[in-house]
């Protein structure tokens, strides 16, 4: 794009959670303000809101955008040669090294790895309990961000095995499908063990859990991608020198 990609790019990040967050909230807000429910934002608290996106959050991240684009590394630097050519992906591959496989083996693991915390998690905002094991919930978070690094690591290695070279967008999604198990169990959680019900209770929980479960997607899945170009730029950088 006649090195103008970096402005689009800049959209992304400026819009890619932000308004989905934006609708959901607006759906929420107009259904608590439909109930006559005291959780309903006042428009002027709202205003106040977008104000602070419009005139602060969005103008940082174009700042931030320019600063990269005069005095970061624009270009990508590849540990090794490439083709202007690209290879034929093999297409005989067996079911359980399918990417349909892959993102379910890499959602479950880091997910059953944070079950138990996650229950006591939502027995505290959604349940009214206390929670008081912050110690323990930054081990979850921190062991959840080294299993999902792992994992998908380590199917990053048998894709590259397999001599699948499109991996930047599948390291993504492996990562972030734990986000897509939180969701889940999510709906699990609220048919099975709690007791809400009625289409204002129902948004806010759907809805909310729906804007976490995606931040989770785009936390998990941005940890990932590093985690995964560092491992490439580590075995291919060997490999040149070798």
């Amino acid at each position: 794009m006649n090195g103008k990609s970096w402005i689009r790019n800049t959209l992304y990040v400026a819009t890619i959670f932000p308004m989905p967050v934006i609708v959901m909230f607006s759906y929420v807000n107009t259904v608590a303000w439909a109930h006559k429910s005291t959780q309903a934002l006042p428009f002027g608290t709202i205003c106040v809101i977008a104000a602070l996106y419009l005139f602060l959050s969005f103008p940082l991240t174009v700042l931030g955008s320019i600063v990269a684009r005069h005095y970061g590394d624009a270009n990508f630097n590849a540990p090794t040669r490439t083709t202007k050519i690209e290879r034929q992906i093999p297409d005989n591959v067996p079911w359980f090294k399918q990417k349909w496989s892959q993102v379910f083996i890499a959602g479950f693991l880091p997910f059953s790895a944070i079950y138990i915390e996650l229950n006591y998690i939502f027995a505290s905002i959604w349940g009214h309990q206390i929670y008081t094991l912050f110690g323990i919930l930054l081990f979850a978070l921190v062991l959840l961000l080294v299993v999902t690094s792992f994992i998908t690591i380590a199917l990053l290695y048998f894709q590259l095995a397999r001599e699948d070279h499109k991996w930047w967008w599948m390291s993504f999604i492996n990562g972030g499908s734990t986000g897509i198990f939180i969701l889940f169990y999510s709906w699990f959680y609220y048919f099975n063990r709690s007791e809400m019900k009625g289409i204002l209770q129902g948004s806010f929980y759907f809805g909310y859990m729906a804007v976490i479960s995606y931040a989770f997607f785009l936390l998990l899945g941005a940890c990932s991608f590093a985690s995964s170009m560092a491992f490439v730029r580590g075995i291919y950088g060997r490999l040149k020198i070798d």
